[in-house]
């Protein structure tokens, strides 16, 4: 982004009362204690500025394929992804966006956790089809 729409935008939440993204940037750079209070008491509404439900959804559904997450969280964040509007298309692509950062081991594992967190057994599907 460049400097002059970083400094517009800058300057329009100043205007309504909000923090910058670079503010916010720096605050969270030290680990400034209020900053991480208040963004762990009000979660998505820690700042103005903040991912449509959709797309934040996706982005933690993402997240848990780079630390090897159990089936539990793939569940609350599909169900929290889906209930946003996200697809099982949508989920797919998030998962191979992803493969280039993190590794096809990690995706390979995090398929069928999310498939099944969707409602789709990979397992009973495999199971279903005959060999090639």
């Amino acid at each position: 982004m460049g400097s002059r729409q970083t400094n517009a935008r800058s300057a329009t939440a100043r205007d309504q009362g909000m923090v910058s993204a670079e503010e916010t940037l720096r605050r969270l750079a030290i680990g400034d204690p209020a900053l991480l209070a208040d963004a762990s008491a009000h979660g998505r509404d820690a700042r103005a500025h903040r991912l449509d439900p959709r797309t934040e959804s996706l982005v933690r559904v993402a997240v848990l394929v780079p630390i090897d997450a159990p089936q539990s969280s793939y569940v609350a964040a599909v169900e929290a992804a889906i209930r946003a509007g996200v697809t099982l298309d949508d989920l797919v692509d998030a998962l191979i966006a992803v493969a280039g950062s993190v590794g096809w081991p990690r995706v390979v594992s995090a398929a069928p956790r999310i498939a099944l967190a969707a409602g789709y057994d990979v397992d009973a599907a495999l199971e279903a089809t005959d060999p090639p």
